[in-house]
């Protein structure tokens, strides 16, 4: 007998149909003689529409009430599921976060998880019951509902795998898995049975949406095996767990994730001093812009050229403060673009393989695919070329580190 965690998103209880798919699914892990906790998400749109609710009355709700409003989306959601698993002979009992208690830092809307009390949960699970938990919320130490911002039930549910030291935790999605790259660009793309956390950290900070990046960090800290499985669909998934043995077996690299949402800026002609980058990137920092890939060539003329790139949401907002900064400088020029793309192969094979990069580079040449910038990591390596290239680069890519399905 095993204790899972599952966890749920939105779209797996959309609907009063899903949630008794849900629960159905559930009563086979309990009927094999599993103990089951589970995690769920609001119906999707719920949360939404509260949110349009607050904003309909006020411009700028306090952060503490728009806690109080949305974590109304989960209490609904673990009700209901726990009707459906009662209905079905399956003794369940549900509670918000601030019944198990789930504690967390008073930050309102991004709160983090600091400790969770097991005793309810273990009690009931010694009873027999299924407990179904609210995710995203908690509590802080004054007793106000918090939230935990965007994929904070990826996090509940892992944080509750944690700390009730569970075998595996099961996150359900609309996805059967965690894939070498998006199927919908390479239709060849392959399922993947097995990835580690730090590929999956990497994949997800580069543009994989299947994970949120907090939950493979809190997975990865406290060694908590993660499953990705599809809701409605059978299957073993793709599991998430550290590196083994037998990942030197394993191909050199995993998987390739890419970015659309890329802009870039550079300022040519600046001063060659000590402190010129933290003179340029400090306003960019205040501005709350966050900068990913930077690049710095110094010219034959003790000047400098300095380039970085932000989300494109971000770039005409980083252009402006650049200009005040370049003026200030005595830059000769800022230049931009927000139509590049960011492509990054990924893998821990990576570590013990030499000729990744040139490998990488000498296909992408061959494709007359010019590279704009490199960054290298020990198991990634990410660089910015043109958007209109994108697709291109990613199949070439994948074909040519040997990840597509027939290749296998």
């Amino acid at each position: 007998m095993a204790l899972y965690v599952h966890k749920y998103g939105g779209t797996s209880v959309g609907s009063v149909e899903r949630i008794e798919g849900v629960a159905e699914k559930i009563k086979k892990f309990k009927d094999d003689g599993h103990d089951v906790v589970v995690a769920v998400s609001a119906m999707s749109g719920e949360t939404n529409r509260l949110i349009g609710l607050a904003n309909a009355i006020s411009d700028q709700p306090t952060p503490r009430e728009m806690d109080v409003l949305v974590s109304t989306g989960e209490q609904v959601t673990i009700a209901l599921l726990s009707m459906a698993l009662n209905k079905r002979g399956v003794p369940a009992r549900s509670y918000t976060g601030s019944q198990v208690k789930i504690l967390t830092d008073n930050s309102h809307m991004k709160a983090r998880i600091q400790d969770i009390d097991t005793a309810k949960i273990r009690g009931d699970l010694d009873e027999g019951r299924v407990v179904i938990v609210a995710g995203f919320q908690g509590v802080d130490e004054d007793g106000n509902i918090t939230t935990l911002g965007r994929g904070g039930s990826d996090t509940t549910g892992v944080a509750l795998a944690a700390a009730l030291k569970a075998d595996e935790c099961h996150i359900y999605t609309d996805v059967d898995g965690v894939y070498t790259t998006d199927p919908r660009v390479v239709d060849k793309a392959r399922r993947m049975d097995k990835i580690t956390f730090e590929e999956m950290l990497e994949m997800a900070s580069l543009g994989s949406k299947v994970l949120q990046i907090r939950s493979v960090e809190f997975a990865g800290k406290y060694k908590v095996p993660l499953r990705v499985l599809h809701s409605t669909q059978e299957g073993n998934g793709t599991l998430i767990t550290i590196e083994d043995d037998e990942s030197v077996e394993q191909p050199v690299i995993s998987g390739i994730a890419f970015n659309r949402d890329e802009a870039k800026l550079t300022v040519l002609g600046v001063p060659d001093i000590p402190g010129v980058a933290s003179k340029i990137l400090g306003p960019i920092g205040a501005a709350n812009i966050e900068v990913d890939m930077i690049v710095q060539n110094v010219a034959a003329d003790q000047t400098t050229d300095f380039t970085f790139t932000v989300h494109r949401n971000d770039y005409s907002k980083a252009e402006a403060v650049l200009k005040e900064v370049a003026q200030t400088l005595g830059a000769r020029e800022v230049t931009g673009a927000n139509d590049i793309a960011k492509v990054s192969l990924v893998g821990v094979g990576m570590r013990s393989h030499a000729g990744v990069a040139s490998k990488m580079f000498d296909v992408l040449a061959q494709e007359n695919i010019n590279i704009q910038i490199i960054s290298t990591s020990e198991i990634k390596i990410s660089v910015v070329i043109a958007e209109k290239y994108l697709e291109l680069a990613v199949r070439a890519l994948h074909s040519a580190f040997d990840l597509d399905d027939d290749a296998q």
